[in-house]
């Protein structure tokens, strides 16, 4: 019998009557109610997102620095003060996408990943895999006694300050990709809805109340359905859908995490470099009625391509879809998709879709 996990919020979202799912072996919220009322609440007021099944990960100690500096993609160099995040894909030899993350600088020798879930033990042997084989010692320590709560919204900074009032000196004036630390309570103003926000990482035993506190200032509850509406309509990949090990970040419009023209050696740097790109991931909406989903085929005149993710884009009120097809045809045009036997008309756009609430894309229908 499968063990499914259970994060410190379980019984928070049970009393709200949240319709529970198995999600990369975690006991996760859905939705509430109405997947789309809490995709709305996101675009118009704030919503908050149980996150803390993501594996957090603190590095500490003696090249710690240089070694995610061999480690990732992105170049940690550009973290030249604590206080800043950066995103990143993690590859292997091959130069392949292990994982997409977010390394935080937080003082010193100390730094904090936060790793998808369904990736995280993978992941952790990789890490202490890559330690030994560069002979380094330093701290690795996957922080399962911490939570991840995100507000995400227009709304959602101010809301978050009423609900946590002792953080809003520090983080009054963050930037994007910054971190905030007050006592034992790590803001950082990134997401992954297209929204403003924060992301919330604090001690587990007290993720409940504010949790608590953040309903009672007006943040809805928001479940795994409006997160993956949001972030699709953001343009922003999900790992295992839109990138994998088999999949270089070239071809999965990440080239620019990758550090690539720099003397910096990276892990997968030199497969990277042999590697053709003949696809890229792009965006399509849907000109027909339908809605498009992961694995459908997709015929362009150059060839052929798949739907990575799709769906229904509520502020769109239409199907959109990332779409990894040949390189040719992805900076615009018209391709048929495959659609329940039938082909129907897409036109390739530039994600992303939706920012800050702001329809970013015209199309002809």
């Amino acid at each position: 019998m499968k063990l499914i996990k259970t994060t410190s919020l379980n019984a928070a979202h049970r009393a709200l009557g949240a319709k529970m799912v198995d999600f990369s072996g975690w006991d996760m919220p859905l939705h509430y109610g109405s997947q789309l009322e809490e995709h709305r609440s996101v675009r118009r007021d704030a919503g908050m997102f149980d996150v803390s099944h993501m594996q957090v990960i603190d590095l500490r100690g003696a090249g710690v620095r240089d070694f995610l500096r061999r480690l990732l993609a992105n170049d940690v160099a550009k973290l030249g003060r604590p206080g800043k995040a950066l995103y990143s894909c993690m590859l292997n030899d091959t130069g392949d996408v292990l994982d997409d993350l977010i390394v935080y600088y937080l003082s010193g020798d100390w730094f904090r990943l936060v790793v998808n879930a369904g990736t995280a033990d993978k992941d952790m042997a990789w890490i202490a895999a890559q330690r030994d084989r560069f002979a380094l010692r330093f701290d690795l320590e996957p922080r399962r006694d911490l939570a991840i709560i995100a507000v995400q919204g227009p709304r959602a900074r101010e809301k978050t300050w009423r609900a946590l009032p002792q953080v809003r000196a520090r983080s009054e004036s963050l930037g994007y990709f910054h971190v905030a630390q007050e006592a034992d309570i790590m803001l950082a103003r990134t997401g992954y809805t297209g929204e403003d926000g924060f992301e919330v990482i604090l001690p587990a035993e007290h993720a409940e109340q504010l949790w608590q506190a953040l309903h009672c200032h007006g943040v809805a509850p928001t479940g795994l359905g409006a997160r993956d509406t949001l972030r699709l309509e953001a343009g922003l990949n999900l790992y295992g859908q839109d990138m994998d090990e088999t999949v270089s970040p070239l071809e999965s419009a990440l080239a620019w995490t990758v550090a690539l023209t720099e003397a910096r050696d990276f892990i997968g740097k030199a497969a990277l470099l042999q590697k053709a790109v003949t696809r890229q991931l792009t965006g399509l909406v849907l000109l027909d009625k339908g809605v498009m989903r992961s694995h459908q085929h997709v015929r362009c005149g150059d060839g052929d391509g798949v739907i990575t993710s799709g769906g229904f884009a509520p502020t769109l009120n239409r199907s959109i879809a990332l779409a990894r097809i040949p390189k040719a045809v992805a900076n615009g045009g018209t391709v048929e998709v495959e659609v329940r036997d039938k082909w129907l008309r897409a036109e390739v756009v530039k994600p992303p879709f939706v920012r800050n609430g702001k329809v970013l894309i015209s199309v002809e229908c």
